[in-house]
């Protein structure tokens, strides 16, 4: 592909609330774990932050892979073209995640900016070198790519078992999960708009179906107050429980 490996990204210090410059703190979940955090600043020693504007390639397929990256704001999308030369949306990434693969010379998929982003990038080799040396934090990393490939074998079930509604709705509460774990207090911030970062013929792909069947569900949802459309880019929930329903999934504990 053409796409550059880093599309003009604008590199800038982290600066602290104090507006004190301070090192890039990778703040995936694994880093909170006590038992990493003496690889903190072995990691803030590698580390600086990149931003990137909707729209623009992180890391193009099938381009060498020079640095890792964990998301500090934005949402990053997953492609892969097929062989008849379409795009296909394969994944979605949020704050606290990682883009890109450690141990791999190149990556199979590339990476967009969503969103407006934030990445807390670190130089591939010198990340592995760390990780090599902090035993805690490889057992940690490992533990936390087998929970995203389980989440992966999860949506294949989702797209394979589950109804029209169910898909939509199940996309839409994956968005509000995701949103909590950044701070919100579900039930107490249900006014709080939350965003739809790809487009409705993206999010077709996405869940294997056409773009008119997404937009109809939508329009259902909001027909039947479970959620209420804000704009194109963001909705609101209305009813937690009943928008669970509709995904035929369990409240999460903070319903």
């Amino acid at each position: 592909m053409a796409a550059a490996v880093c599309n003009a990204p604008i590199d800038a210090p982290v600066v602290d609330q104090a507006g004190n410059e301070e090192g890039c703190l990778v703040n995936s979940r694994i880093m909170c774990q006590s038992s990493v955090r003496d690889a903190r600043e072995a990691l803030n020693d590698i580390a600086h932050l990149r931003r990137y504007r909707s729209g623009q390639t992180i890391i193009a397929e099938g381009t060498p892979l020079n640095f890792i990256g964990n998301l500090v704001s934005g949402i990053v999308k997953l492609t892969k073209v097929t062989p008849d030369g379409d795009q296909q949306i394969v994944g979605l990434l949020f704050p606290s995640d990682f883009v890109g693969r450690a141990f791999s010379e190149n990556w199979v998929f590339s990476a967009e900016a969503a969103t407006d982003v934030e990445l807390c990038c670190l130089e591939r080799r010198a990340f592995e070198r760390v990780l090599k040396d902090h035993p805690s934090l490889e057992h940690e990393f490992l533990i936390a790519a087998l929970d995203e490939l389980d989440a992966a074998r999860e949506w294949m079930l989702l797209l394979g078992r589950k109804s029209a509604q169910e898909k939509v709705a199940s996309f839409l509460m994956m968005l509000v999960d995701r949103n909590c774990r950044q701070g919100c207090l579900f039930g107490q911030e249900t006014s709080m708009p939350i965003r739809l970062p790809i487009t409705r013929a993206d999010m077709a792909g996405y869940l294997g179906m056409s773009v008119e069947t997404v937009s109809r569900k939508l329009t259902e949802m909001r027909t039947n107050r479970l959620i209420r459309l804000v704009d194109a880019h963001h909705f609101v929930v209305l009813d937690e429980k009943r928008l669970c329903a509709a995904a035929n999934e369990e409240p999460s504990v903070g319903f």
